[in-house]
């Protein structure tokens, strides 16, 4: 019974392992505009993506973003990456994230997920809450919370992603 036991653990393993890249889910979320837009339509062109999800209310969110913010002209010129910035405020919120991002002139695309769709369907607990996509729009990394110096090991995984 044990061998048995520890063969499925293992075979279990084995098959996460394999399957441990997943899709970025096909979700309906807003822009800023207030268009709809689906999860599905993200692309860059076969270069690595940075998915960021944020609120207002939270300062190591921003300081996340706001530390993007600084390396994204370096970032994008060695690897053509691009950031999405997804703010899970509810709708009566919105309004602060629209001119959130006016005031810190982001370069980023930033989205809506006001009815937390896209944030549960990527088991997103807490915020900030990262992920990097590769060029086929599959998840091969993520990470929860933020502290100074952590950029520099997201960007790390996009250049293993450019290798």
């Amino acid at each position: 019974m044990k061998k048995f036991v520890l063969t499925l653990i293992v075979g279990c393993l084995f098959i996460g392992g394999i399957h441990s890249q997943k899709k970025l889910p096909d979700v309906t979320i807003k822009t800023l505009s207030g268009e709809t837009i689906s999860s599905k339509d993200f692309f860059n062109n076969g270069k690595p993506i940075i998915i960021s999800f944020w609120a207002t209310w939270c300062k190591p969110c921003l300081n996340e973003l706001s530390s993007f913010n600084d390396e994204f002209e370096d970032w994008y010129e060695e690897t053509g990456l691009k950031i999405i910035a997804i703010s899970v405020d509810d709708t009566r919120a919105s309004a602060r994230v629209k001119s959130l991002v006016s005031g810190k002139d982001w370069p980023f695309e930033v989205y809506l997920d006001q009815n937390q769709n896209l944030k549960r369907a990527l088991n997103v607990v807490n915020v900030p809450h990262t992920f990097v996509l590769n060029g086929n729009g599959e998840i091969v990394w993520e990470h929860t919370s933020y502290n100074p110096g952590n950029e520099e090991e997201v960007i790390e995984q996009v250049r293993r992603l450019m290798k």
